[in-house]
């Protein structure tokens, strides 16, 4: 029997996750830990030089903290190397992202070295390692009930969109993607997306929208999920 849960204020079905494989239900969370361990351990040789720089660029600051809602909409601290600095104009406004991202915050994020912190929350149980990304809690009420539905699954560290795109592709494309994860969440798929990751990573692609330093903020669209597996 399908089981209804509210979010956001939209009422939506567990029947359009793939959630009844064993895999889905246990087999995921055996895979996060027994790939997170290792990954923790073998981070630390890159994570402690890369933190050392930036305490020395960011007057001590090393870690990004910031709240983000995961599965079904609860909140978590995310965790990530802070890449940009705090910088501000005259009137204490913080300065446009490119302003404030220096070259070692570029190199970091194009190496996908400031996700390393997260595999902390991966141990937790907070975030996996592959699902739709988290984003910010302000985007929440922007969602249409299609793209709420990415939140019926843990979010991840790296996922569909991501090897289909990164920050190159709309926020509409993106959420096509996520949706799309969910209904055929796999361990043939999630491997499938780790091996893509790599190569991703390697190539440093997608790790800005065109003509921007990040992505641009979401401001809420409605899409559709057809065709998103076709890529």
């Amino acid at each position: 029997m399908a089981v209804h849960l509210h979010l956001f204020g939209f009422r939506m079905s567990s029947a359009v996750i793939n959630g009844s494989s064993w895999y889905a239900r246990r087999g995921k969370r055996l895979l996060d830990v027994g790939l997170a361990m290792p990954l923790a351990l073998l981070a630390l040789p890159l994570l402690l030089p890369a933190a050392a720089l930036l305490a020395l660029q960011n007057q001590g600051r090393v870690l990004f903290r910031q709240q983000r809602p995961g599965l079904h909409g609860r909140l978590f601290t995310l965790y990530k190397l802070q890449t940009m600095t705090e910088t501000r104009d005259a009137n204490g406004r913080l300065l446009p992202d490119a302003d404030r991202l220096p070259r070692l915050g570029r190199w970091l994020r194009a190496t996908s070295l400031d996700e390393l912190p997260q595999l902390w929350n991966v141990l937790r149980g907070e975030i996996s390692l592959i699902g739709p990304r988290p984003l910010l809690p302000e985007y929440l009420p922007l969602y249409s009930p299609e793209q709420a539905r990415r939140h019926l699954v843990r979010p991840g560290i790296t996922g569909w969109a991501q090897v289909n795109g990164r920050n190159a592709i709309s926020w509409e494309q993106k959420f096509t993607y996520d949706v799309w994860y969910v209904e055929h969440l796999s361990f043939r798929l999630d491997l499938r997306i780790l091996l893509r990751t790599a190569g991703r990573v390697l190539s440093a692609h997608g790790i800005s929208a065109e003509g921007q330093a990040t992505m641009e903020a979401f401001q809420g669209a409605p899409i559709s999920s057809e065709s998103a597996g076709n890529v």
